[in-house]
């Protein structure tokens, strides 16, 4: 279960938040504190599950198997509400003041208000990666945060803090839950690596080789946009099983968060392909420059690749600060495929 996996990792934290439901002190609002989009994810299922198990306080843990639990996990508790960054900024909108639409600041606020309809005995509210909510936005979320409605459970997720207003951190309890190290998990990972392998250590000179390894990188990233919709399907797919059977509202609600959904994962999955290709050419920096394998923070990038008995230091750092200009264009709006072929050029000839 999720849950023992999580408290085997951080018992410290498990158990605090176990006592204190138990005692019935827990806060109303928490900061998740995560290096890892699946850790902040996975551990905000588990807090939801240990503020409204009906059996917590007799079993001492979540039991996964109550109304509350069953359908948390199922992803069709009715009265959960999610916000999570969407579009080309990746940020959570703050909303129209007057008729707020989906998966805006101002439209998750009003959700509280409502009547209870579930008997489940809280609405929970999940903002991920609440850094990407601006001030404006932090703000028009902040009166809720510190005055909500009674039987309401906030929990706020984040990689970075520092980047929440004071004010906004201030009225939340903080949970830290850290991996130390970035795993890159999106699908075609591993080929990715297979491709810088040779990209890197086989195509110098090479403008052939090189323009075959930016082709298979320009359709390995094409590939995302289907991972990310495949992704929220199965992660969606009991909401969307009867959405034509529900009224208006609720189906265009569910409908609005699972393409929200979507986009939030291409910009996830896309974020971790580009700061994979940074993290491969720095570490062959590092190699370079004698830091033992055993002491990356990714050695097994290079599990399955043939690497150079003896490193060109030089060309490494070269190769690095050509991926640091690639990364620099990708952020922006300029056309993919272009800035990967520049860059497979540039590595071969230099």
């Amino acid at each position: 279960m999720l849950f023992d996996e999580l408290k085997s990792r951080f018992p410290d934290v498990i158990d605090c938040l176990i006592k204190a439901r138990c005692a019935a002190k827990m806060a109303h609002a928490y900061l998740v504190h995560g290096d890892s989009h699946e850790l902040r994810k996975d551990f905000s299922l588990v807090l939801s599950m240990i503020a409204v198990c009906q059996k917590l306080p007799e079993l001492g843990a979540p039991c996964g198997e109550c109304p509350a639990c069953s359908r948390l996990l199922k992803s069709t508790y009715s009265e959960l509400y999610q916000l999570l960054p969407t579009g080309k900024m990746w940020i959570i909108p703050v909303g129209d003041r007057k008729n707020p639409e989906p998966n805006t600041v101002r439209w998750f606020n009003d959700a509280f208000y409502l009547t209870s309809t579930s008997g489940l005995g809280k609405k929970i509210g999940i903002i991920f990666d609440a850094d990407r909510m601006k001030g404006e936005a932090q703000n028009a979320f902040l009166k809720t945060l510190e005055e909500p409605p009674s039987d309401t459970f906030f929990i706020l997720t984040t990689g970075n803090p520092s980047a929440l207003l004071p004010t906004t951190r201030s009225r939340c309890q903080q949970l830290i839950v850290l991996n130390n190290r970035c795993a890159y998990n999106f699908p075609g990972h591993e080929q990715l690596f297979a491709i810088l392998g040779t990209l890197q250590f086989k195509a110098t000179g090479n403008l052939a080789l090189a323009e075959e390894c930016v082709a298979e990188l320009i359709k390995l990233s094409a590939t995302l946009k289907n991972s990310a919709e495949d992704n929220s399907r199965i992660e969606w797919e009991e909401r969307l099983a009867d959405v034509e059977e529900l009224e208006p509202a609720m189906r265009k609600r569910i409908i609005v968060q699972f393409e929200a959904a979507v986009s939030g994962e291409y910009i996830r999955l896309r974020s971790y392909f580009i700061s994979a290709i940074h993290s491969w050419f720095a570490q062959v920096h590092q190699l370079a420059t004698g830091v033992a394998h055993d002491s990356l923070a990714n050695p097994e990038f290079f599990n399955e690749i043939e690497l150079p008995e003896q490193f060109d230091e030089i060309a490494a750092f070269n190769a690095l600060k050509q991926a640091e200009n690639l990364i620099y264009d990708l952020r922006f709006s300029v056309n993919e495929d272009l800035a990967l072929r520049s860059f497979g050029i540039n590595l071969a000839v230099s």
